[in-house]
């Protein structure tokens, strides 16, 4: 029976007991925490072999005869340039290997925006106004750059195939003061959404009014499936874009930093050749190049994009009991009570939690108050606000199984007694 279908006094019974029970889960003095997708240790371990690869008798020369330990090659080594090329389905060409952070590279590009300009137009910080487009439920991160900024952020609704392109296409076309939108288009940050084939073609084909517009396409999750066999497919941006004759539309990033190592792994960089020339621009002043030393490292260990798949593997047998620990007991504990919805993830790092309107705060805060820490509410949105306040991001990947399974459980009794005095107000 749903909460809504509940008597007052019912309500009120169960609420009595659920309360008992919380106040046991208090008592026990939990400290677990769920509020970022961090690698957990086991993760982490599986690419301790990566450590071993090279050492002070290995020859540190790139396959083009470039010494990885002096200064040179901006873009990175051939080899590093092919694998990351490979992982993001692009030409190597349209390929630069930066350090260890693909969110340093996307903090480069609206750096650059501000100051230069994009391909020789006006500097974004002589601009009365400069606005981007931002899928919600969405990346904190992303918009925390824009924010920095003083960017002005439009909410655009997510869909079960995308962002809503009908106001995407109406934003870009009719505002030239529209310069980007952000997008994590594979197993997206948090709900764990893929763009449909029809959405990415959408995108290829828009129509900006303003000619610096760029798609900031954070293929983050390219690799990280759940299953070897029930998979999301996601078509090639960039290749879509010439298709279209949009070339320059669009920015494409990606990282290992959730492959190899958290904040050691190598980012990457793709675009057309104008982007990149126009990025260069920038490099040249910023760095003499990068460590290749740890391009080379991954090469090592990885070999080819097969090897880094295999590894993902590995990854997955990790992380799949821990989405299906969530999701269970989701489904178990919530599923016929109307109080919540959820969308299942075949891969990525999140799942996305909608509570009743009005709950996600107090939800976050009852579970802090019992030991556990999830993302602050309202963190998926710009400005951390959700104006539905009901919007939270669950991370399963840090904590061990049994962490987790304490957490989940915490955290769906939680659920039940925000939403029964949400449900009780209007009794």
């Amino acid at each position: 029976m749903s909460y809504q279908q509940m008597s007052r006094e019912e309500l009120l019974g169960l609420k009595g007991k659920l309360n008992e029970k919380y106040e046991e889960i208090k008592a026990k003095g939990l400290s677990l925490d769920m509020s970022r997708g961090k690698p957990s240790v086991a993760q982490l371990d599986i690419a301790m072999g990566m450590m071993d690869v090279l050492d002070g008798h290995s020859d540190m020369r790139s396959e083009n005869g470039v010494d990885t330990r002096n200064y040179g090659s901006l873009d990175g080594i051939p080899e590093a340039k092919k694998l990351m090329a490979d992982m993001m389905e692009v030409p190597e060409e349209n390929v630069i290997v930066y350090g260890n952070s693909s969110l340093s590279v996307m903090y480069d590009a609206v750096a650059r925006a501000m100051t230069q300009g994009v391909m020789g137009s006006t500097p974004w910080c002589k601009l009365d106004k400069v606005k981007f487009l931002c899928p919600v439920p969405g990346y904190d991160r992303h918009f925390a750059i824009t924010e920095y900024f003083g960017i002005e952020m439009i909410n655009i609704p997510m869909t079960q195939t995308g962002p809503d392109m009908d106001l995407v296409e109406k934003f870009v076309s009719e505002d030239k003061a529209v310069k980007g939108i952000w997008c994590v288009p594979k197993y997206s940050n948090p709900q764990g959404i893929s763009y449909s084939d029809e959405t990415v073609k959408r995108f290829a084909r828009l129509k900006p009014a303003a000619e610096d517009f760029r798609i900031y396409w954070d293929n983050a999750y390219g690799i990280h499936h759940l299953y070897d066999e029930d998979q999301d497919y996601l078509i090639e941006i960039l290749d879509e874009c010439k298709k279209a004759g949009n070339p320059d539309l669009v920015y494409k990033f990606s990282s290992t930093s959730k492959i190899s190592f958290a904040g050691a792994g190598i980012a990457a960089f793709a675009a057309s050749e104008g982007n990149l020339i126009d990025a260069k621009k920038q490099l040249t002043l910023q760095t003499i190049g990068y460590d290749k030393i740890n391009q080379l490292r991954h090469v090592k260990f990885f070999k080819d994009l097969d090897g880094m798949i295999e590894h993902m593997k590995k990854h997955a047998e990790i992380m799949r009991p821990k989405f299906e620990a969530v999701l269970t007991t989701l489904d178990r504990e919530l599923g016929k009570l109307e109080i919540g919805s959820w969308y299942r993830p075949k891969g990525g790092y999140f799942i996305s939690f909608d509570a009743l309107e009005g709950c996600a705060k107090e939800i976050v805060t009852k579970c802090k108050e019992a030991g556990v820490t999830l993302t602050k509410a309202g963190a998926a949105f710009p400005y951390g606000k959700d104006p539905l306040d009901s919007n939270i991001r669950i991370a399963p990947s840090y904590p061990t199984l049994e962490e987790l399974k304490q957490a989940t459980d915490l955290f769906v009794l939680c659920v039940k007694l925000v939403s029964i005095d949400k449900v009780l107000e209007k009794k």
